[in-house]
């Protein structure tokens, strides 16, 4: 991962399953692009925004809101990342997904989330979280 402009790559699995994310800090905000499959895309962008919990007020939690293109289906992959993102580093994310594979199978979806879950795993590694102001 190359962080010295403040963008950075992460790519997981092999080709037509092949994840790509491209994330960049903007001041104390994150935006993250993942795509992959035959044709990358817009599929469906997502907004997390960090706040205390509901619940505990001691705890981080977020808000996130999804917009998904018409015929479009990355919007759980995009909520489930956002959400994560913004509690975990508590900062202002904006993830757009757009993968598609011709054809793909179940056992294809299932490896297409696989390999969005370790560029998830990797990103919180990887970006420095904040404190919730």
């Amino acid at each position: 991962m190359d962080n010295s402009h403040g963008r950075s790559s992460i790519t997981e699995g092999h080709f037509p399953y092949q994840v790509q994310a491209d994330f960049s800090l903007l001041g104390d905000d994150l935006v993250v692009l993942i795509y992959g499959g035959e044709k990358p895309h817009v599929g469906a962008v997502a907004v997390g925004i960090s706040r205390p919990s509901l619940e505990n007020p001691e705890a981080v939690s977020a808000t996130t809101s999804v917009f998904t293109l018409t015929g479009h289906k990355e919007d759980e992959l995009a909520r489930k990342i956002a959400h994560a993102l913004a509690a975990d580093l508590q900062r202002n994310i904006i993830v757009t997904v757009g993968i598609h594979v011709d054809k793909i199978t179940p056992q294809g979806i299932a490896v297409i989330k696989k390999n969005c879950n370790k560029i998830l795993k990797k990103l919180l590694a990887e970006i420095p979280g904040k404190t919730l102001t």
